[in-house]
């Protein structure tokens, strides 16, 4: 890597952020008055996360106007491109989206204590890494149609079903491309890149869907296509931004160090997607993850630069940020039960189902607030191995079998598989998180993140001065 440098030392004395931005974030962790403590440590937090929200609606979104477009083409093309969407890709996301947090701990806590060009190599890393778990996935796609006629579906939903999960398989290799670069980005806060670039690929979504479906009537496969393509616009921005001066300090180049630490990454990569495998997907879950992103830069900042009593506070005020919205949303889904199904569909039968689990819609959301950031403040600390066995625990132990339990012995179908779930599942795991953040010696934190961040650097530019601001 060295070479890629260039040996251009006048780089190494850029501030990685603008001056105005310098000036908002102060160095001293003692400052006494909290009033000062919390306005600073907001602005911190949402220099980060109100980016990070906004890109992930708007990403969100795009699926959700593929949704649109296919319910109003018929029943069995919006079950078929749900079930596709939510459970096959949906899995994927979850898992892809797990193994790139590690980068959330690796490039955060580098950056926190000034180590710039590591945080490509890890980029390139997460990349080698997240390419071959999608090869790994793809009989997930390829057999989607016998496998949901397994689970008793109608044919014809199964067969549509078949048809979409083959045509979205560039969408997965999108997100093995496009969560590493998202992560890399927002662990040095450049997020508005990301809030400008979601723009562009919801503009691009809504057109191209238009044209496929409308226009040129290619039905369900063109909503499908159109949505292909708007994420991989999302790549191709954002890698062009980083790799073309957006990011002159921690961009230095392609390297063969990217292919050594494969197996340390893979272990922590795989913790992380383990730990956000299950989780329920929505417009307010993007939200969520947008915490779960801001807390774990947040505290891998500061755990990286040392400051674990500054670890602590950003922890403090996330949650209580991420819990107010989640209240706010609450109270929406409880106010508009009888009215969400609509955004999908016009069918009565569909619309009554959506209400009666709206409740626990409702639950489950004021949960998901506080449990990704909780998990985040995970990854911030490098806790990935932990939490996914609390995770695993938490779903595959007492929640799933609970689910069943209620849902099947007590035959209250879905709504008690769900009811399990939640109070099973994500209650006990938020439960469990908290007291482990509660309890967490954050000194002890700061000293062990230093520690990794010298083990994972490159020993070869152990020597080289640190960058500074």
């Amino acid at each position: 890597m060295g070479s890629s440098i260039n040996g251009d030392r006048e780089d190494l004395d850029l501030p990685l952020l603008p001056e105005s931005s310098i000036k908002d974030l102060p160095e001293d962790p003692e400052i006494k008055d909290l009033a000062s403590r919390l306005w600073v440590e907001s602005k911190k937090l949402w220099h980060i996360v109100a980016p990070a929200i906004f890109s992930r609606i708007v990403n969100f979104s795009m699926n959700v106007i593929t949704q649109a477009f296919a319910g109003h083409l018929g029943d069995v093309e919006l079950a078929a491109v749900s079930i596709a969407l939510n459970v096959i890709v949906g899995f994927s996301f979850g898992l892809l989206l797990g193994m790139a947090s590690a980068l959330e701990t690796l490039c955060g806590q580098a950056f926190g204590a000034k180590r710039y060009p590591m945080m490509g190599i890890y980029l390139q890393r997460s990349l080698i890494v997240l390419f071959l778990c999608c090869i790994l996935l793809l009989p997930l796609y390829v057999f989607a149609g016998p496998i949901v006629k397994l689970l008793g579906l109608p044919d014809e939903v199964a067969d549509e079903t078949g048809v979409v999960a083959l045509w979205i398989i560039p969408l997965q290799f999108g997100f093995a491309f496009l969560f590493p670069v998202q992560r890399f980005l927002q662990s040095q806060l450049k997020t508005y890149a990301l809030a400008w670039v979601s723009v562009v690929g919801l503009g691009v979504n809504l057109l191209t869907s238009w044209l496929f479906v409308y226009v040129f009537d290619f039905g369900l496969v063109g909503a499908v296509v159109a949505l292909d393509i708007s994420w991989w616009v999302l790549v191709i921005c954002l890698y062009g931004y980083a790799m073309c001066g957006g990011c002159p300090l921690s961009w230095t180049g392609c390297s063969l160090q990217a292919f050594s630490g494969l197996w340390e990454f893979m272990k922590l990569a795989a913790a992380s997607g383990v730990m956000l495998c299950i989780y329920l997907v929505g417009w307010e879950f993007m939200i969520s993850l947008g915490f779960f992103a801001g807390t774990g830069v947040r505290v891998a900042n500061e755990l990286g630069a040392g400051n674990g009593k500054g670890a602590k506070f950003a922890t403090i005020v996330s949650v209580s940020y991420s819990l107010m919205i989640g209240v706010f949303f609450c109270a929406i889904i409880l106010a508009f039960h009888d009215k969400l199904a609509y955004i999908f569909t016009s069918s009565s039968a569909v619309v009554e189902a959506v209400d009666k689990m709206s409740y626990l819609l409702g639950v489950a959301i004021l949960l998901n607030s506080v449990q990704p950031v909780l998990s985040g403040v995970a990854v911030g600390s490098g806790w990935q191995s932990t939490v996914a066995y609390i995770n695993f625990g938490c779903y595959y132990i007492s929640g799933l079998p609970l689910g069943v339990l209620i849902g099947f012995v007590f035959n209250m179908g879905l709504m008690g598989i769900w009811s399990g779930m939640i109070f099973g599942g994500t209650a006990i795991q938020t439960l469990i998180l908290a007291v482990i953040t509660i309890r967490t010696d954050w000194e002890k934190q700061a000293e062990q993140a230093k520690t990794r961040v010298i083990k994972w650097s490159d020993p070869q530019r152990d020597d080289q001065p640190e960058v500074q601001h």
